[in-house]
Formats: structure tokens, sequence, C-alpha cells
């Protein structure tokens, strides 16, 4: 028997219309790329997004086609995302911080037929255009009064084709399974690969990400999503807080500790995102002004895990409560989010952190396990180390155009490619990337909890531990520390802070001193990086082995 409701379509559409009708009023302040704050609301964006789906219908746009976006995070962005997706056609994130190449390949991959760009990257798109034979037109997100002098074949000018059109457009009724957004992985292992989202994922994902115990955002809550539109679909914001109507600060391309303090006190930020990397640049302002965080009630880390030092100076220095959050461009990209269960609230503050150092609780939507190597489950008791798998409406089943094959198991489980436990509570801990586990006397040593002890240190800026081949136990963590500025620290110092608070069989063979990390384009450590650099390296305790 089936059930007697609606066929109401879980479009992308539908989240805008919402947040115009019943939220008109609220706030999109954006630091532009031009300089001044802008504001705008709602209901001026959901016209706006109307009338550049109308451009682009004048610009030979169909359904399905692919339209690119490479852009900081501003109003214009998000009404560029939801005029594309409103007329039917699939906008495409493009990461700035790819190399050309890369950037290349996607585009040509993706078969673009539009770029939306921001002014700070037409030289990057001026230097490969001519490579980009697909590509139909570039709209560059300004007004005509800085519209640059470009050699982008047929520019257009963002605020001229918009104002040009009257905005009486009624959105695509298209099936809620069709594609709407494309991001492409970050390409660590082979070509970057294409992630293509439905209507009906996106709209699962913002609601998931809504609940209580994930972002929890209010039509009363200002957000300031640090994370780029570009990376893994804004961790889900830009669909989420028009969702329920909450304020959203846009920081466009200032990501300094100074810009950041600025938005989150001026404009009351409550809610905040971003990577580890941002908020470390946050807290050395506070130290160095004194200032303070009044109004800013949680921030949600993610991208790469969170130094316990971190979450301590946010929780104790502040009264500012850390989310610690995972997830993945396949996931959409939220997959856990670590908020307190019932009755840890009562916990000590350094019992509650223990709690929040680990990467949290699967959302709802999400399914979540570990297996073996050989895929059988493990058990979740937060001792045992296997490959992380999941399942859900708002996870690959496939890439665009069938890279890589079959993706998942036969039960319709995906692998992270990470390696975590999961403890009796659901609490879920990332301690490798499957590849960059240290295999050490036939046990695993997790990299990121030594990176995340040896960051505590109050000498040390960041920290990354690869593995050095050993004759006699296969593989021995060496640890490469980036000193803060104005201080020399020893190895003893740092092998003697960190004694006591890991295994002792975990702790590093050697400590080495380097000016800078290498990162990823999305601002991960680049662990094949360094395992190049430091390839011949010979640790000391191998002549002993030998």
């Amino acid at each position: 028997m089936q059930g007697l409701m609606q066929d109401w379509p879980l479009r992308v559409s539908t989240i805008i219309d919402h947040a115009a009708r019943f939220h008109g009023d609220r706030e999109i302040v954006t630091r532009s790329v031009e300089g001044p704050i802008t504001r705008t609301t709602y209901k001026e964006v959901h016209l706006r997004a109307r009338k550049v789906a109308q451009a682009l219908g004048r610009l030979g746009v169909k359904e399905g086609d692919i339209v690119a976006t490479m852009a900081w995070n501003t109003s214009r962005h998000l009404e560029a995302w939801y005029g594309i997706m409103g007329m039917g056609a699939v906008c495409h994130t493009l990461n700035p911080r790819l190399f050309a190449e890369q950037l290349v390949y996607i585009i040509n991959h993706a078969e673009d037929k539009i770029i939306f760009l921001d002014l700070t990257f037409v030289p990057i798109l001026e230097g490969i255009a001519d490579k980009l034979p697909k590509v139909k037109a570039y709209v560059v997100m300004t007004d005509k009064a800085h519209m640059p002098d470009t050699k982008l074949p047929n520019a257009l000018c963002f605020e001229e084709i918009v104002e040009a059109e009257d905005g009486n457009f009624k959105w695509a009724e298209v099936d809620e399974n069709a594609a709407c957004g494309l991001c492409y992985t970050s390409g660590t292992t082979g070509n970057p690969k294409g992630v293509l989202y439905s209507h009906r994922s996106n709209v699962i994902h913002s609601m998931a990400a809504n609940m209580g115990d994930a972002l929890g955002m209010k039509c009363a809550d200002a957000i300031l999503p640090v994370v780029p539109m570009f990376h893994a679909n804004a961790w889900g914001i830009a669909f989420a807080a028009p969702a329920v109507g909450a304020k959203i600060v846009m920081p466009g391309a200032q990501m300094d500790g100074q810009s950041i303090y600025e938005l989150l006190d001026k404009e009351q930020v409550t809610v905040t995102a971003a990577v580890p990397t941002v908020w470390l640049m946050l807290l050395q302002y506070l130290e160095k002004t004194g200032a303070q965080l009044p109004k800013l009630d949680r921030v949600v880390i993610g991208g790469s895990a969170a130094p316990r030092s971190m979450i301590e100076v946010f929780e104790k220095n502040y009264d500012v409560k850390v989310f610690h959050a995972w997830g993945m461009t396949e996931m959409s990209p939220m997959g856990t989010l670590g908020a307190l269960k019932a009755g840890m609230e009562d916990l000590p503050l350094d019992k509650q952190i223990d709690v929040k150092v680990k990467q949290g609780r699967a959302i709802y939507t999400v399914e979540m396990k570990i297996t073996d190597d050989d895929g059988n489950e493990l058990p979740s008791d937060g001792k045992a180390f296997g490959h992380l798998m999941v399942r859900g409406p708002a996870i690959a089943g496939a890439y665009l155009k069938g890279e890589g094959g079959n993706i998942l198991d036969k039960d319709g489980w995906f692998d992270t490619g990470d390696v975590a436990t999961i403890d009796a509570q659901g609490y879920m801990q990332i301690t490798d990337r499957a590849k960059d586990v240290i295999k050490s006397g036939g046990e695993w040593i997790s990299s990121i909890e030594i990176e995340n002890l040896a960051v505590g240190h109050p000498k040390v800026t960041e920290a990354a531990v690869i593995g050095i081949l050993h004759p006699k136990w296969d593989e021995r963590p060496l640890l490469i520390v980036v000193p803060k500025e104005g201080e020399n620290p020893t190895k003893e110092e740092i092998l003697s802070y960190m004694e006591g608070k890991i295994a002792k069989w975990w702790m590093p063979d050697d400590v080495v001193f380097v000016k800078e990390i290498p990162h990823t384009a999305t601002g991960k450590i680049q662990k094949l990086t360094l395992r190049e650099q430091f390839k011949d390296y010979k640790l000391p305790t191998a002549n002993a082995a030998e």
C-alpha cells in the first residue's frame, strides 16, 4: 500500500523560495571583492537569482548544461548558485587554488559552457582560456565601474547582464534526482573526479545539517561561512542557512585574523565554520590584541583534525563551544559532528574536550562503520582501527562519466579512504588516511594524534608526521615541526613535552624543523610531498637496528 501524501519534489529552488517568502528581509552581508561591505536580503537575492537564470537562457544555456563559478563567498556568488540550479543547469564550483593543468582538465572534463568569476581570478582564467574550447563566455562578477580590460574571450559584466533582465522567471520543474551541483575531488591520486549532486541530495543534506546536533541553525542565528563555496559544497551552508532564514555574513577574499574578527564582532555572528588554519590566525589575532568574542556561540571546525589546544583555547578563554566536524566532497560533505550527548554537559570541561577532540557522531542520513582489510565489520569500542565506510542519500554512488569505475562495495558502502575508530557512544575519530597510516612492527600508528599533540607545544605553529623506512620496524614516525615566529625549540623539548601523553612506541624517532609545511589546494597537509622530500632521510634509530 502506498502513502497518500502530496508529491512535492525536493528541488534546491524551494530553499530560496522559502527564504524569500518567510525571511525576505533577513540580511546577507558581504565584504565585497571591490572593498566595501555590501548588504542585501533574501528577497533581493531571490529576485536576482531569477535574473541570472534569465541571462543564462539568453546565453544559450539549457537544462542539464554545466555552468562553472570561480568565486569567493559573496552575495553575487549566492545569486549565481541559485540562478544556475534554479534554471535546471548544473553549478560547477572551481577551486582557484588548483594548478593550471588541473583546472584545464576539470573544466574540459565537465564541459563547462559558461564561467562566472570574481575579479581576483581573471588572471588565472586568462592564462588558460586558450585551452578551454567549450567555454562560450566568461561572466566577471562585478559592476561596470570595476569591469577590467580583460583578454578573456566574450567577457561579460555580471551586473550588466543581471540588470538587463526583469526577473519574471519560473524555476525549471526538473526531477528532484536531476543533477544540480558538481564539485571535483582534490585528486591526490590520479586526476580529480567529479562528484555530481542532485537537487534531492542537497535538500536532504541541508535539512540534516540543520538538526540540533549538527549545525543547529535557527532564523535568529547569524552565520559566517569562512569555508569557501568552492570547497566541498561550502559544507552545505549556502543551502542550510536560507532553509531556516539565518543571516549570512560572507567574508569575500579576506581570510586573515583581523578581517574575520571584524565581521564576527560587527555583524554579531553566532555560528561560524572553517578549517583549523583559519582559526589559528584568528586566535593569534585575539591573543595579540586582547579582543573578545561576546556574541559568538559556536565554532565548527573541519577539513582536518583540530588540535586539542585549539579547542581548549576557544572553550576556556573565550567561552565558545567547539564542534568538531568531518566529511568529504563525496558526502555533500557533512558526515559527523561532535555534539555532546545527554549528561555529557555535566562532565568537567576537560572530560568534555576528551569527547570533542574526536570527529563526532554520524548525523541522521549517514550510516557509518569500520571494517578490516577483508571487509569484516569491526567493533565500536574506540580501540579497533578500521577502514571508514559510509552510505546514505547524500553520498556519492559514482563519479561523473564513470571515472574510477564502481566505487561502492556489494552492499552499497563507500570507502572514504580514512582509517578511524568508533567508540561505544558512536563518536568517530580519524586516525589517518589509509595511505598515510604508519605501520610499525605490524601495528598502526596514528600520525594525526601525534601531530595534534605536537601542536599543543607553546613553541609550535604546525606539525606533520610521516612514516620513514626502518630496517627493524618497517616504518617509524618522523615529526616535522614549524616553530612559532621568534621561537627556537629543540628536539629534546618537543619529545619531553610529548612523553607520557601517547604510547611510548608511538613516540617519534626524530624531529626536524622547517620553515613551512606544504598544503593541498584544500588546505590539508600534503603528505605525498613530504614523503618525497624525506624519502632518503635516515632515522638515528636505524643505525642501531642494522
